[in-house]
C-alpha cells in the first residue's frame, strides 16, 4: 500500500502563490510517477500536471501551463506543486496521485494510489 499525504492548502488572493506538497510513504519503490489533479464542486477531477520518477519529465495541463510547476525530491519522495498567479477559478480540492501502471495520465483511471486532498481557495 501507499499512502499520499497532501499539504500546503488555503485561503489566498486572485494573483497570489502557494506550494502544496505530497509526501509519499509505504512502497513507494514501484511508482512511475506523481501527479497532481484537482476537483472543483460539481465538476469532474481534472488533471493538472504529471512528474516521472526515474528522468523528472514532465506534463501539464494546457489550463495551467506557464503557471504551475511540478517538482519532486526524490530522496524524500515527496512531490511539489507551486502554483503562482492564481485565479478564482483555481478554487478547487487538490488532489495528489500515484501511477504505477498503463493508461492516459490525463484520466484519473491512469492512477492508482490518492491522497485526501487539500483545499485551494482563491479570493478575487
Amino acid at each position: 500500500q501507499v499512502q499520499l499525504v497532501e499539504s500546503g492548502g488555503g485561503l489566498v488572493q486572485a494573483g497570489g502563490s502557494l506550494r502544496l506538497s505530497c509526501a509519499a510513504s509505504g512502497r513507494t519503490f514501484s511508482s512511475y510517477a506523481m501527479g497532481w489533479f484537482r476537483q472543483a464542486p460539481g465538476k469532474e477531477r481534472e488533471f493538472l500536471a504529471a512528474i516521472y520518477w526515474a528522468n523528472g519529465s514532465t506534463y501539464y495541463a494546457d489550463s495551467v501551463k506557464g503557471r504551475f510547476t511540478i517538482s519532486r525530491d526524490n530522496a524524500k519522495n515527496t512531490v511539489y506543486l507551486q502554483m503562482n498567479s492564481l485565479k478564482p477559478e483555481d478554487t478547487a480540492v487538490y488532489y495528489c496521485a500515484d501511477r504505477r501502471g498503463s493508461g492516459s495520465y490525463y484520466d484519473t483511471g491512469g492512477w492508482d494510489y490518492w491522497g485526501q486532498g487539500t483545499q485551494v481557495t482563491v479570493s478575487s
